[in-house]
Protein backbone atom coordinates (compact mmCIF):
# COMPACT_ATOMS: atom_id res chain seq x y z
CA UNK A 1 0.00 0.00 0.00
CA UNK A 2 1.20 3.59 -1.16
CA UNK A 3 -0.72 6.49 0.00
CA UNK A 4 1.40 10.22 -0.43
CA UNK A 5 0.36 13.72 0.13
CA UNK A 6 2.62 15.37 -1.95
CA UNK A 7 2.99 19.12 -2.47
CA UNK A 8 4.30 19.97 -6.70
CA UNK A 9 5.41 22.69 -8.61
CA UNK A 10 5.39 22.50 -12.17
CA UNK A 11 7.60 24.91 -14.54
CA UNK A 12 6.39 27.93 -15.70
CA UNK A 13 5.26 26.60 -19.03
CA UNK A 14 2.61 28.64 -21.27
CA UNK A 15 2.47 25.20 -23.55
CA UNK A 16 0.11 22.86 -21.48
CA UNK A 17 -3.22 24.32 -20.49
CA UNK A 18 -3.82 25.12 -17.22
CA UNK A 19 -5.26 22.26 -14.86
CA UNK A 20 -8.41 23.18 -12.70
CA UNK A 21 -8.25 22.30 -9.02
CA UNK A 22 -10.05 18.41 -8.57
CA UNK A 23 -12.40 19.48 -5.66
CA UNK A 24 -13.46 23.15 -6.59
CA UNK A 25 -12.30 23.99 -10.04
CA UNK A 26 -10.20 26.86 -9.97
CA UNK A 27 -6.96 27.34 -11.54
CA UNK A 28 -4.05 25.89 -9.98
CA UNK A 29 -1.51 28.60 -12.37
CA UNK A 30 0.32 30.85 -10.30
CA UNK A 31 1.31 33.91 -12.46
CA UNK A 32 5.05 34.06 -13.42
CA UNK A 33 5.31 30.60 -11.53
CA UNK A 34 3.65 27.92 -13.07
CA UNK A 35 1.19 25.24 -11.57
CA UNK A 36 1.41 24.60 -7.94
CA UNK A 37 -0.77 22.19 -6.71
CA UNK A 38 -0.82 19.01 -3.85
CA UNK A 39 -1.66 15.69 -4.90
CA UNK A 40 -3.49 13.32 -2.92
CA UNK A 41 -2.48 9.56 -4.62
CA UNK A 42 -2.82 5.89 -3.72
CA UNK A 43 -2.49 2.53 -5.57
CA UNK A 44 -3.45 -0.22 -3.53
CA UNK A 45 -1.85 -3.35 -4.40
CA UNK A 46 -2.61 -6.89 -3.89
CA UNK A 47 -4.49 -7.99 -0.70
CA UNK A 48 -6.01 -4.68 -0.23
CA UNK A 49 -9.95 -4.09 0.00
CA UNK A 50 -9.29 -1.69 -3.39
CA UNK A 51 -6.46 -4.00 -4.94
CA UNK A 52 -5.79 -2.54 -8.49
CA UNK A 53 -7.09 0.73 -7.64
CA UNK A 54 -4.83 3.63 -9.06
CA UNK A 55 -6.24 7.27 -7.31
CA UNK A 56 -5.08 10.96 -8.41
CA UNK A 57 -6.56 13.86 -6.87
CA UNK A 58 -5.05 17.08 -7.86
CA UNK A 59 -5.88 20.37 -5.45
CA UNK A 60 -5.00 23.82 -5.65
CA UNK A 61 -3.66 25.14 -1.94
CA UNK A 62 -6.51 26.07 -0.14
CA UNK A 63 -8.09 22.53 -1.30
CA UNK A 64 -4.84 20.68 -0.05
CA UNK A 65 -4.97 22.57 2.91
CA UNK A 66 -8.38 22.25 3.73
CA UNK A 67 -7.91 18.42 3.44
CA UNK A 68 -4.83 18.55 5.44
CA UNK A 69 -6.97 20.30 8.60
CA UNK A 70 -9.51 17.58 8.19
CA UNK A 71 -7.05 14.81 8.03
CA UNK A 72 -5.46 16.54 11.25
CA UNK A 73 -8.65 16.32 13.16
CA UNK A 74 -9.77 13.00 12.52
CA UNK A 75 -6.02 11.65 13.76
CA UNK A 76 -6.68 14.20 17.30
CA UNK A 77 -10.44 12.22 17.42
CA UNK A 78 -9.01 8.40 16.92
CA UNK A 79 -5.53 9.49 19.05
CA UNK A 80 -8.08 11.09 21.29
CA UNK A 81 -8.69 8.91 24.63
CA UNK A 82 -5.54 7.02 23.29
CA UNK A 83 -2.60 6.51 26.11
CA UNK A 84 -0.01 7.98 23.28
CA UNK A 85 1.37 11.27 23.37
CA UNK A 86 -0.44 13.51 21.09
CA UNK A 87 1.59 14.24 18.28
CA UNK A 88 2.27 18.22 17.03
CA UNK A 89 -0.38 18.81 14.64
CA UNK A 90 0.92 21.43 12.92
CA UNK A 91 3.90 19.32 11.43
CA UNK A 92 1.25 16.12 10.48
CA UNK A 93 2.53 15.36 6.96
CA UNK A 94 4.67 18.06 6.31
CA UNK A 95 8.32 16.45 5.28
CA UNK A 96 10.59 19.80 4.88
CA UNK A 97 10.43 23.88 5.28
CA UNK A 98 12.21 26.39 3.14
CA UNK A 99 12.80 23.51 0.45
CA UNK A 100 11.81 26.16 -2.28
CA UNK A 101 14.48 24.01 -4.72
CA UNK A 102 13.11 20.43 -3.88
CA UNK A 103 16.67 19.76 -2.79
CA UNK A 104 16.04 18.22 0.51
Amino acid sequence: MRRQILAGMDVPDNRHPDVPCDVCGTSMRVPGYGEQFGVLQAHWGYGARHDGERYRVRMCETCFFMTLAYLRQERRIHHLFGDAPQHEDYKFGRIARDDYWLDS
